[in-house]
């Protein structure tokens, strides 16, 4: 059984930074793609940043570039997202997302197209 377990959340200040791990269990991703959605409250779930397992090619949604950057530990089979200069729009349920298979660029952004999701974890960006 898959299992893919965050940590890292918290509440930080305008400007603070954060970082959240993301652990699989059960499988590895070794051709896959794993990475992070959020979501805030009312509204939808979006893209975050992905990284893919076997290339190690990264992506970002265009409100995070620059500030956030998503790694990988391959032996660990842990995905990492650092967040700095955070925002109170950066506040949200940051859920890590995980598919079997690589994905096409056109669909990295989408998350039905991701197999395995985590529980979330709370990030609250305010002063």
């Amino acid at each position: 059984q898959v299992q893919l377990d965050e940590s890292g959340g918290g509440s930080v200040q305008p400007g603070g930074s954060l970082r959240l791990s993301c652990a699989a269990s059960g499988r590895t991703f070794s051709s896959g793609t794993m990475g992070w959605f959020r979501q805030a409250p009312g509204k939808e779930r979006e893209f975050v940043s992905v990284v893919t397992w076997g290339f190690g090619n990264k992506y970002y949604a265009d409100a995070v570039k620059g500030r956030f950057t998503i790694s990988r530990d391959n032996a660990k089979n842990t995905v990492y997202l650092q967040m700095n200069s955070l925002k109170p729009e950066d506040t949200a349920i940051y859920s890590c997302a995980a598919a079997s298979s690589r994905l096409i660029v056109s669909r990295l952004r989408d998350a039905g197209a991701y197999d395995y999701w985590g529980l979330g974890t709370q990030v609250t960006i305010s002063s």
